[in-house]
Formats: structure tokens, C-alpha cells, sequence
């Protein structure tokens, strides 16, 4: 007889995790009648946006980072 694979009791479907929804409203603001947008990317374009650090801005996608002038 063969012998049975480790890890092969286990079947049927996986069950349906929920993931958490896009929260791209957050970065919209309305300001006396006229929409104000976070910066997006340049390489990826409109949708993806900057993520603001302390001293630079940064695509979690293709990694393009703008660096803001030093502070003294």
C-alpha cells in the first residue's frame, strides 16, 4: 500500500477572511468648494499615493522617496 502525505487530511475550500476596506477618502480634503488631493506618485501615478514621514515623502509601492531640505 502507499503510504498517506503528512498534511493531507485536510480538505475542501478555505474559509473567507474579511480584509479591511481602502481608506483612500482620507486622503481628500474639501476646502471652500474645491478638492484638495495628498501628492501621488510620479512613477506609478494617479491612485497611489505618498506616504508623509518626517523628513521625507515615500511610495509603499515602487519605493520612489522625496527627501524635504534639512532642517536647522
Amino acid at each position: 500500500m502507499a503510504k498517506k502525505k503528512k498534511g493531507a487530511d485536510k480538505k475542501g475550500k478555505k474559509a473567507h477572511k474579511n480584509k479591511p476596506t481602502s481608506k483612500k477618502y482620507k486622503h481628500y480634503t474639501l476646502e471652500s468648494g474645491s478638492v484638495k488631493r495628498k501628492q501621488h506618485c510620479p512613477r506609478c501615478g494617479p491612485g497611489v499615493f505618498l506616504a508623509d514621514r518626517k523628513d521625507r515623502k515615500h511610495c509603499g509601492k515602487c519605493g520612489y522617496t522625496e527627501f524635504s531640505g534639512k532642517k536647522e
